[in-house]
């Protein structure tokens, strides 16, 4: 009983924290829509990793984890970092040309294809149903995208519907090679590489058609820095002390997040076929969700009955 009440407790705590995490990642994302209207998205990107850059070292010295941030794998590194540029870049895109939650939305397919990478990747090994549930989240996707709709906003080839679902692709990539990278790097090595290299890469490739930073937007980039940082702080807290089906659901609360933030801000909500394909994506996600808790309990009373 004092495991189970233990176990409770850890998952509880660990859900305030993604609650949390994905409160500070929605209001970066606000800041991301924002500045993306005045500067390039590979500058954005390069923005990203510098303003949050003082903040990791200083955690890093606070954790005297100096030590491990130079013992890593470098390949999955650089690419998680070239990864993370193109994600950051395609998402920027995404809700420059999106409403935040109609973004959410289709960027909430990402656990589905973390789930089909994980079999020629992790070698793990996915039910039958799951694979069921990955098509059903697909049919989510094509309902919000509307292909064959009149507005044109939120059809099939616009630009941030596509960029968005490229962001997810790109992230889910990233998230399996961090699985990868976690077995023996950590967790300080892995954000701290991700921050170099989307400072050094993105600003290279920035560069070019680099735009003078306004003074008024001193503002906006502190704001980047701590909603960054907060929610990477947070986000690691919620998966190291709780179960990860437990914790995972609460990630859809973003969804929530995002309709607030566009009715305050932009005065603007998802049409309808956004809601329908965000429910479908949704229920689809949380049933996986739910069945790999159901599987991995299978197996634990299996090992130790």
């Amino acid at each position: 009983m004092s495991t189970s009440r233990h176990l409770a407790a850890g998952n509880l705590r660990s859900i305030v924290f993604m609650l949390v995490a994905v409160g500070f990642f929605a209001l970066m994302d606000a800041v991301l829509k924002t500045l993306s209207a005045r500067y390039p998205v590979l500058q954005i990107a390069a923005l990203r990793g510098m303003t949050a850059m003082p903040l990791v070292l200083l955690y890093i010295a606070w954790r005297g984890a100096w030590h491990t941030v130079f013992k890593v794998r470098w390949p999955l590194h650089l690419l998680r970092g070239v990864l993370g540029i193109a994600m950051l870049s395609l998402f920027t895109l995404g809700v420059r040309e999106l409403p935040l939650s109609a973004a959410y939305t289709l960027f909430f397919i990402s656990p589905l294809l973390i789930t089909m990478l994980s079999v020629p990747v992790l070698k793990e090994r996915v039910p039958a149903a799951h694979w069921w549930l990955i098509g059903i989240g697909f049919i989510g996707v094509l309902i919000a995208l509307r292909p064959s709709g009149d507005d044109l906003q939120s059809g099939f080839v616009t630009v941030g519907g596509l960029a968005t679902l490229g962001a997810a692709l790109c992230y889910a990539v990233t998230a399996v090679a961090g699985r990868l990278a976690s077995r023996t790097d950590s967790s300080e090595s892995m954000v701290l590489s991700m921050m170099v290299l989307m400072s050094v890469g993105a600003g290279a490739l920035a560069w070019s058609d680099w735009m003078t930073i306004q003074r008024s937007d001193a503002p906006l980039l502190l704001a980047l820095a701590i909603t960054g940082f907060g929610g990477q702080l947070a986000i690691t807290e919620a998966f190291r002390h709780g179960q990860a089906s437990a914790v995972a659901p609460f990630e859809y609360s973003a969804l929530a997040w995002g309709l607030g933030l566009d009715w305050l801000i932009w005065q603007t909500l998802p049409a309808s076929h956004t809601w329908w394909g965000a429910a479908i994506i949704v229920g689809s996600g949380l049933y996986l969700v739910r069945r790999e808790k159901r599987i991995t309990e299978v197996h634990a009373n299996a090992e130790h009955p």
